[in-house]
């Protein structure tokens, strides 16, 4: 069984930083993409970034300049550096991983987390 735990969210005035950690555990052969997607009440899911093994990014235009994206392949762990936040940036952020399982099949399978929640108020 993988899964994804993500931690880091919380309140932050405008302008103010966070920074989101995501954690993969159990018997994981390896973790090809990895990625961090948000969901405002109202909204459907979002890609906010996205990295491949090989540390490749991209970033939805919203937050270009002002998230980054990166990842510790020793640790399974992805990380996003949120600055400059924004009211709009306020959505629940969703950690997903390509997770190949160490079961001997060779298959990559989509695993999510429970979502973290950031809030940005003035």
């Amino acid at each position: 069984q993988v899964q994804l735990v993500e931690s880091g969210g919380g309140l932050v005035q405008p302008g103010g930083s966070l920074r989101l950690s995501c954690a993969a555990s159990g018997s994981i052969f390896s973790i090809n993409a990895m990625g961090w997607y948000r969901q405002a009440p109202g909204n459907q899911r979002e890609l906010v970034a996205h990295i491949t093994r090989g540390g490749s990014t991209n970033y939805a235009d919203s937050v270009k300049g002002r998230f980054t994206i990166s990842r510790d392949n020793g640790k399974s762990t992805v990380y996003l550096q949120m600055n400059s936040l924004k009211p709009e940036d306020t959505a629940v952020y969703y950690c997903n991983a390509g997770v190949v399982p160490n079961n001997g099949l060779g298959r990559e399978h989509d695993y999510w987390g429970q979502g973290t929640q950031v809030t940005v108020y003035s």
